[in-house]
């Protein structure tokens, strides 16, 4: 028996790598898609025009993008991309942090008999819910830092805890490694389409150093993840 299992097990990693890769490569080819179609741009020019009200028009598609279940990490990429790195996560974080809040309170107070109903048959939810019942904000910190479920879906389901406000909005803030990557992508790409004499060295350094904190940092908080979810 154990052979068999040893040789489970190292399919199951080589399949985990293979659609790691395969994922990077398609969000690669998305980015590159968007870049060449000039969608990304036309929202620049579009939330340029609007001046100081740009960001906040950022934050509202940002908060009502989550609370609607769409993915968030387009727009995080696209506010690297808008507003470069440096504001660009400030507002994404600050949208982030809106989005949790209020996706947390809908699912506590304004709708959760129907978002119990749609998350009650998920087999994560349950995994989840019992997670949170035995570790409370712990769970929140890993799951902001290895991103394994969804923004939207996490913070919904975090609501129909027991877990104290408080401690929902102060956990959330691990987040910030990650999302600061993602930033990071969409500020490198419109240096690359603005053509920004910035030495390639330099982002490519910076670049390289947050992806490899970032994914240990990932790695470590899936294991534990795993240990405490299982």
């Amino acid at each position: 028996m154990p052979p068999p299992q040893a040789g489970t097990s190292t399919s199951q990693k080589i399949l985990r790598g293979g659609g790691v890769m395969l994922a990077l490569a398609t969000f690669l080819l998305a980015l590159r898609w968007i870049n060449n179609t000039g969608l990304l741009r036309r929202a620049l020019d579009w939330i340029q025009e609007l001046g100081p009200w740009g960001p906040v028009a950022f934050v509202v598609i940002y908060v009502a993008a989550v609370i609607a279940f769409l993915p968030a990490v387009i727009l995080t990429v696209g506010g690297g991309f808008i507003f470069g790195l440096a504001w660009g996560s400030v507002y994404v974080l600050l949208a982030a942090t809106i989005a949790g809040n209020a996706t947390f309170l809908i699912a506590r107070h304004l709708a959760r008999d129907w978002i119990a109903r749609r998350f009650e048959a998920q087999p994560r939810f349950k995994a989840l819910d019992d997670a949170v019942a035995r570790e409370g904000w712990k769970i929140v910190a890993l799951v902001r830092l290895a991103p394994v479920f969804p923004f939207g879906f996490t913070s919904y389901a975090f609501g129909l805890t027991r877990l104290p406000l408080w401690e929902y909005f102060l956990a959330n803030f691990t987040m910030i490694p990650g999302t600061v990557m993602y930033v990071y992508f969409g500020a490198v790409a419109r240096d690359l389409t603005d053509k920004i004499a910035t030495p390639p060295w330099i982002k490519w350094t910076i670049g390289a150093i947050t992806v490899v904190v970032v994914l240990y940092v990932t790695r470590f908080a899936k294991r534990a993840l795993a240990q405490k979810v299982s």
